[in-house]
């Protein structure tokens, strides 16, 4: 068992315990109130004895969870709604905040066909959406793009699954290894890219991959999808241009590299010499990071993290704006795969 997985991770289970015959249930963050441990669109896996993987609320509402479904006390039908924390009592009971609340949806897997599409898309590289229908109980799974990670509306719920963010940094220096340690903290891959044997062989940080290719050829195994950030951070135009000529051009989400304004300024010179466009120039962050008037390794990574988390927070609010203003009306359903049908009797408890 383990408190928090990746979506990987989650569904890597339940494909493992599918094939070994289990009673498997995936558990899915609806709606929260108030302060959440767990965001929506975070996962749990379950079994019939009680072993679990993943988290929906840190460790508060999963003993409960799972001993109602070894009991078999969630529902006759499945997906079903669960209810935690709607009285004041039970949010103190089950460790939420005060007159916080978790709106759960768990749904009964039987088709592992299903899961092994959702895990074919994490090692493709590729992003694509689950979309469950509550009125009907319809699952489908389609090619996803990069809009919002995690929808609930009432009458659907989908979730893009696919790669986990992924940071490239170019450069094994030192600032690199605060910048990777942060990473790491915050969830992403970190992919770290030098050729340069004399930097290379020093880099010993447990839970990044280093790579010795070329920068350019670095963002074309490792930056192509919506879900990349490169960051350079050399101080080479040598090394640092190779990527960022690369990165620009791709489907990266997040471009930067390190320099003062001066040199940052000499390099959107030369990037637009080499062919670059004004409108990719303008995708990258630089001097990368916010202001903060930081000057140490460890200020500089703070500042850089704090930049990239703040655009995917801009992101993701401008998208649940976007659902907000948009009719509560299903899409066609253009190039789905059809993996599950099935009715569903929508069960809403109160614990």
């Amino acid at each position: 068992m383990q408190a928090f997985g990746s979506d990987q991770q989650v569904l890597q289970a339940a494909y493992d315990w599918l094939q070994h015959g289990h009673e498997v249930a995936l558990v899915t963050v609806l709606r929260t109130w108030g302060s959440s441990p767990r965001p929506p669109g975070s996962l749990l896996v379950m079994r019939e004895d009680g072993i679990h993987t993943g988290s929906v609320s840190g460790g508060c509402v999963e003993e409960d969870l799972l001993q109602r479904y070894r009991d078999r006390q969630l529902s006759d039908d499945y997906p079903t709604l669960v209810d935690y924390g709607v009285e004041r009592a039970d949010a103190t009971r089950f460790g939420l905040p005060c007159g916080g609340r978790l709106e759960l949806l768990v749904e009964k897997i039987n088709n592992i066909n299903e899961i092994e599409i959702l895990l074919n898309s994490f090692y493709d590289g590729k992003l694509v959406e689950r979309r469950v229908e509550l009125k009907t109980g319809r699952m489908t799974i389609e090619a996803a793009g990069t809009e919002q990670d995690f929808e609930y509306s009432g009458q659907h719920v989908r979730k893009v699954l696919g790669p986990q963010w992924h940071m490239l940094l170019i450069g094994a220096g030192h600032l690199s290894h605060y910048v990777s340690q942060m990473a790491l903290l915050l969830g992403y891959r970190v992919i770290v890219c030098d050729p340069r044997e004399e930097y290379a062989q020093n880099w010993q940080l447990e839970g990044t991959e280093l790579t010795a290719s070329m920068p350019d050829d670095a963002v074309r195994e490792h930056a192509q999808h919506p879900r990349s950030i490169v960051i350079a951070l050399t101080h080479d135009p040598k090394l640092d241009d190779m990527a960022l000529l690369e990165a620009l051009d791709s489907a990266a989400f997040y471009v930067g590299a390190i320099g003062s304004k001066r040199n940052c300024e000499l390099r959107r010179q030369r990037l637009s010499e080499m062919g670059l466009s004004v409108e990719q120039i303008q995708r990258l962050h630089a001097p990368v990071g916010i202001a903060i008037g930081s000057h140490t390794p460890a200020e500089i990574a703070v500042s850089i993290l704090a930049e990239i988390t703040r655009e995917r927070n801009q992101q993701r609010s401008s998208q649940d704006r976007h659902n907000q203003d948009r009719p509560n009306q299903d899409r066609p359903n253009q190039d789905r795969q059809d993996v599950m049908h099935g009715s569903i009797k929508q069960s809403i408890r109160q614990v």
